[in-house]
């Protein structure tokens, strides 16, 4: 059974990394592979369980007796329905949970002008200063906002700037690097490195400050190789095409436009702290932002006599929303969990540190795959072959210092963030920042390979370098 799991896994997985071509949305897809995965699972599980998850499964009968009397196919049927199902859904949930509340907040943000606040203050026409300034701004944002939203908002910004379509391939490509650099180093910057906050893996203490160098070199490396291609002033086009939204910005106030950036800016920001200080879950903090946010444009609309239709109140806005995104991380980590229950990835941890056995080099792998297929199962992956390590299973292990690394906030961990996030700049389809960026301005695939990709590169090598040299700096290995 283990060989058609492995089989129909990696199926799914090239078509969907093959959507466009085929013209099958990976969404489908995902979902079709994760519960195919789960139905061959559980028709295998009484093979299945004894070998991989005996342990889980003897405290499952201890703690439900009635199970003691019924065929041992039935009790493990009841293990993987009753405990295993809704073990894996309880964690996917979180991580979409936070992924809804932090998309319906930055769309509340964007319908509201409040990033139009910041881009409409930019008036330079100088190349290299536009292309620092834009740099500067999306590796911020995309730490605060996902790289996806901040790479949308700024190739907005680059069509009201620059008329020339080559040269907005120029400042598209390097938006998606910014974006990509900008998300790895904070915990809700990039969707790999939420799913390893969320799930418990690294912290936001240990994050920052460890991955920030990394993830600014990666980014700084590509804008200064660019920069010094560039002379003379941008072309700026001759119309822009107005705002959708447009009626609704020209009744908002500037300062209302500026309310609602601050607060759902400082919501996200205060994630981290009310996990710190709650130790709640981060859906919490961020289903908290959102309610705040929803009061207060309710309470803005009511002072604010803007005609109804024109208004977009959080229950217009939430259906905004990418919910194929949602529906496709559903699909994928439903996948990876299935493969992680029947003991695969276990088995393949197994054999990767037994042919490879250093940290670094299965993260910089894990790396250079992201650019060609999505990072969210890589990432998935790599959370399913290697749990958390806790003093105990160091103690125990027969290498301490190597198990050591898998620790919360190891470096495994932390490396694992950089590599995914910032790995998918070296081709244009390796990040959602780069195929929206490459849809939104027709940026062809063969041109970023021979103009961009090598800048991507060295900025990603760089960066992990840098990484690795800091943790001997520290001492960690």
């Amino acid at each position: 059974m283990w060989t058609a799991m492995v089989i129909i896994f990696l199926v799914g997985y090239l078509m969907i990394a093959l959507e466009h071509p085929l013209r099958i949305n990976k969404a489908g897809t995902a979902l079709l592979t994760g519960t195919v995965l789960w139905v061959l699972y559980t028709f295998s599980a009484q093979d299945l369980i004894p070998l991989v998850s005996s342990e889980a499964f003897k405290e499952f009968l201890e703690g439900h007796p009635a199970l003691l009397s019924v065929p041992f196919a039935e009790q493990c049927s009841r293990f993987v329905v009753d405990h295993q199902v809704l073990e894996s859904v309880g964690e996917i949930a979180e991580t979409l949970i936070f992924l809804i509340g932090a998309m319906i907040t930055v769309e509340l943000i964007d319908t509201h002008g409040g990033f139009m606040f910041v881009t409409n203050r930019i008036t330079t026409r100088d190349r290299k200063k536009l292309l620092i300034l834009i740099s500067i701004l999306t590796f911020f944002f995309s730490a605060v906002l996902d790289n996806l939203t901040t790479s949308i908002v700024m190739i907005m910004l680059v069509r009201k700037l620059i008329g020339d379509v080559k040269e907005r391939w120029v400042f598209g490509s390097i938006i998606i690097i910014a974006a990509n650099s900008g998300g790895a180093w904070s915990p809700i910057g990039d969707v790999t490195t939420i799913m390893l906050w969320v799930r418990g893996n690294v912290s936001t203490g240990e994050t920052i400050p460890n991955l920030f160098l990394p993830s600014l070199i990666s980014a700084a490396i590509p804008v200064m190789i660019a920069c010094s291609r560039m002379r003379g002033q941008v072309t700026p086009p001759i119309h822009f095409k107005e705002d959708s939204n447009s009626e609704l910005l020209k009744a908002l106030k500037k300062r209302e436009k500026l309310s609602i950036l601050i607060l759902g800016v400082a919501c996200l920001i205060f994630v981290p702290i009310f996990k710190t200080i709650t130790h709640l879950p981060p859906f919490m903090g961020i289903l908290f932002g959102v309610g705040l946010l929803w009061v207060f444009t309710d309470i803005m609309y009511r002072w604010n006599r803007i005609e109804d239709d024109l208004r977009l109140s959080l229950n217009k806005v939430v259906h905004r929303i990418d919910g194929t995104t949602l529906l496709f991380f559903l699909g994928i980590l439903m996948a990876v969990d299935a493969l992680r229950a029947a003991g695969i990835l276990g088995e393949f941890s197994v054999w990767l540190d037994g042919a490879v056995g250093n940290v670094y080099a299965v993260n910089m792998i894990i790396g250079a795959l992201s650019s060609i297929v999505d990072n969210v199962p890589l990432v998935a992956g790599a959370i399913g072959m290697y749990p958390v390590a806790n003093e105990a299973m160091v103690a125990a292990a027969a290498d301490p210092a190597y198990m050591a690394q898998f620790m919360v906030d190891g470096v495994f961990w932390q490396f694992l963030a950089y590599c995914a996030g910032v790995g998918g700049s070296m081709l244009i389809i390796g990040s959602a920042a780069g195929v929206v960026v490459m849809g939104l301005e027709r940026i062809p695939f063969g041109w970023y390979l021979k103009n961009i990709t090598w800048m991507a590169a060295i900025g990603y090598v760089a960066g992990a370098f840098f990484y690795i040299l800091q943790r001997i700096v520290l001492g960690v290995f």
